[in-house]
């Protein structure tokens, strides 16, 4: 009877992969402009990466802030306003912990960041990496090549972070940083299969540079970001997709508008 059971336990499995009508594992990207993002896992779970929701490029970004009910992780790159954002208004509403480099964060608890939000289980360094939501969610924290700072005052160095979201994507947020060598090792975490790249120029790579990192990252899919939300902020869409060609990068581009999400 065991055998049977087996059976038809393995029948029941291949029959609801075939079948059409079952929906395959969803994650849900969000941008918001600049550097914010909204990562909904398959398994309900919210994160909001570097979220200044109510940033110049966002018409609606009140009302989105206002509409923050749930998160569970607030992921910040460093220290800048335009990164740090309206974290802390999330954290303070959602209960959220905070993911962020151990010198970052103390510096974001001292500015208002719920103390209890933030501790060893949800910090680390360049190079290391952490499990979190009970296994939802592994977080490698990935250097960059910026400065950081938080009103001031020091707030440890800039990086950025690989999120492996279980039965979903891995999604490498550059943050802010020029193009670096060191980029083709992102992969040595896990396959690439979206990257936000920041392709503004002025304080960060800017097209040409952005092409060449996801060159050595070679991820599946690349969404530009950190452009057109001020003035010097020159890098386009349009010049990254160039650029792109020109170097011979095989991701596809999504070229998301300020509000639109992407299912992956």
């Amino acid at each position: 009877m065991k055998y049977l059971a087996l059976a038809l336990s393995l029948f029941a499995s291949t029959a609801l992969a075939a079948d059409p009508k079952v929906a395959a594992p969803r994650t849900d990207i969000t941008w918001y402009g600049h550097a914010a993002f909204k990562i909904v896992t398959p398994a309900g779970k919210i994160l909001f990466v570097d979220p200044w929701i109510k940033n110049p490029a966002n018409k609606t970004g009140d009302a989105d802030l206002a509409a923050v009910d749930q998160a569970d992780l607030v992921l910040v790159t460093h220290g800048h306003f335009d990164h740090v954002g309206d974290a802390v208004a999330i954290g303070t509403k959602t209960g959220a912990k905070l993911v962020a480099a151990f010198d970052l964060g103390n510096a974001m608890v001292g500015a208002g960041y719920p103390k209890d939000q933030f501790g060893l289980d949800s910090t680390g360094n360049a190079g290391g990496e952490i499990e979190l939501l009970g296994g939802d969610v592994h977080v490698a924290f990935i250097p960059a090549v910026h400065s950081s700072d938080a009103n001031g005052h020091p707030a440890g160095s800039a990086g950025g972070f690989l999120i492996r979201i279980k039965n979903g994507p891995s999604i490498y947020h550059t943050g802010d940083t020029d193009l670096f060598a060191d980029m083709a090792l992102v992969a040595q975490h896990g396959k690439v299969d979206v990257m936000l790249a920041c392709i503004g120029d002025r304080f960060t790579m800017g097209p040409k540079r952005a092409a060449e990192a996801v060159k050595l990252v070679k991820p599946t899919a690349v969404v530009p970001m950190h452009f057109g939300t001020f003035p010097v902020l020159t890098g386009t869409v349009e010049a990254f997709a160039a650029a792109l060609k020109a170097t011979g990068a095989k991701a596809t581009l999504k070229g998301l508008k300020v509000g639109e999400t992407m299912a992956f």
